[in-house]
């Protein structure tokens, strides 16, 4: 029998009284629990935040999609937490992620770029707003 891997390695920093740095890898097709898991964790680095910006480095490559329930779970997050994100760097393969990175822009009060390499999404996480 096979294990099948899914979800989110997490880091999360935060950096004085305003800014997170969360880095995620997304491993296979996400579901549900996987969120009833991260929205716990990014809710509990911004409390008490006044106005937090919340940087993301979405490491994407090795992830296959969501399921229906966990890409409403997406959606929710977005909508509730959505003009927090300030910049959000996908790194990934598929010409789809690219897309989900436009859209993503759509939905956040910050915004969302596509990069193949990860060097050149941190730099661009790194440079000041």
């Amino acid at each position: 029998m096979s294990d099948y891997h899914h979800g989110f390695s997490v880091s999360i920093e935060r950096t004085g009284n305003e800014r997170v740095v969360m880095s995620l890898h997304a491993r296979g097709k996400l579901q549900h629990e996987d969120y009833e898991t991260l929205v716990p964790m990014l809710e509990s680095a911004i409390a008490g935040m006044e106005h937090p910006k919340i940087d993301v480095l979405m490491d994407m490559r090795e992830l296959e999609g969501w399921e229906i329930r966990a890409a409403w779970d997406d959606l929710k997050l977005g909508v509730k937490h959505g003009r927090k994100f300030n910049k959000v760097a996908i790194v990934g393969s598929q010409s789809w992620q690219e897309v989900a990175a436009k859209i993503g822009t759509w939905f956040i009060g910050g915004e969302a770029r596509f990069f193949e390499d990860k060097a050149p999404a941190l730099a661009w996480l790194e440079e000041t707003s």
